[in-house]
């Protein structure tokens, strides 16, 4: 599945063709979505002006000039693609899984394709974006200023799920997934098994700061390309080359110790780490 830095990259992408844009036109070429893509969506959307694009977690947020939200969640294998007017490349649009294809007022085309149909696509009178029951439990950004240290001390104190858990938790840090919680655990050399409750203050400043680096540096890098992601113009994303312990399983570790890195199962997901620098 697509993690933060996957959609942060896909929404820059997306901005640059949609932001400041008047919708022409939507085809929706099929519905039953993760849930089911909203009947009216073509007429909500066509002929507004798009006033920005943000970002909650994993949704993709489009604001429209009458104030409401298109929203965007790219599910396990869904994707955006870009083509820009005037392309001389030969469009994609009528590829298989292409389930979604929105054109610009200047010619731009935004492609929305899912083999699995996991993702999903809504429309959000904007008085009613902060109850939306997609959003309301959703926890802090991890690259907004109010993840540091003693807060994440703080939220953990008394946990007794391990590390790991604790991190995917979305009511907790929204957006984190998978890999960039093993690599950040292993750049702040703590155990993903140890209880949450257990980190000392210096170690939760520690992982507070490699979270917010690792999620930075996988955005500048646009994203890991796994699977399906891409980015909106067809570019792979190029963190994975810069992994320290995902999918690298019986490799040495970086760090001083002489490490080999492991995998382990947690809760259905793989975890890998290395026993010598994160006991």
């Amino acid at each position: 599945m697509p993690e933060l830095p996957e959609v942060e990259t896909t929404r820059r992408g997306l901005e640059r063709v949609l932001d400041g844009a008047i919708i022409k036109t939507v085809d929706v070429r099929r519905r039953d979505l993760r849930w089911p893509i909203p009947a009216d969506l073509e007429t909500r959307l066509c002929g507004h002006k798009v006033s920005r694009l943000t970002r909650r977690a994993k949704y993709i947020l489009v604001e429209l000039d009458d104030d409401s939200v298109w929203m965007i969640h790219l599910g396990m294998s869904g994707r955006i693609i870009v083509e820009k007017a005037g392309s001389n490349e030969v469009s994609k649009r009528d590829e298989p899984h292409v389930h979604v294809v929105l054109e610009t007022e200047a010619g731009d085309t935004m492609l929305y394709q899912d083999i699995r149909r996991f993702g999903s696509m809504d429309w959000i009178a904007g008085a009613d974006l902060a109850t939306h029951p997609r959003l309301t439990s959703l926890g802090i950004e991890p690259l907004a200023g109010e993840l540091s240290g003693p807060w994440l001390s703080n939220r953990l104190t008394g946990k007794a799920a391990p590390l790991k858990a604790a991190l995917l938790d979305q009511r907790i840090i929204a957006g984190l997934g998978n890999i960039y919680v093993c690599e950040a655990l292993n750049r702040a050399k703590v155990s993903p098994f140890r209880a949450a409750g257990s980190l000392t203050k210096p170690e939760a400043k520690r992982l507070a700061a490699e979270i917010q680096q690792t999620l930075a540096e996988a955005i500048e890098a646009g994203g890991s390309s796994l699977r399906d992601y891409v980015q909106t113009d067809g570019e792979l994303g190029y963190f994975q080359h810069a992994w320290r312990v995902y999918g690298r399983e019986g490799e040495p570790c970086q760090c001083q110790k002489q490490g080999v890195i492991e995998r382990s199962v947690q809760s259905g997901r793989s975890t890998f780490y290395c026993p010598a620098c994160q006991a």
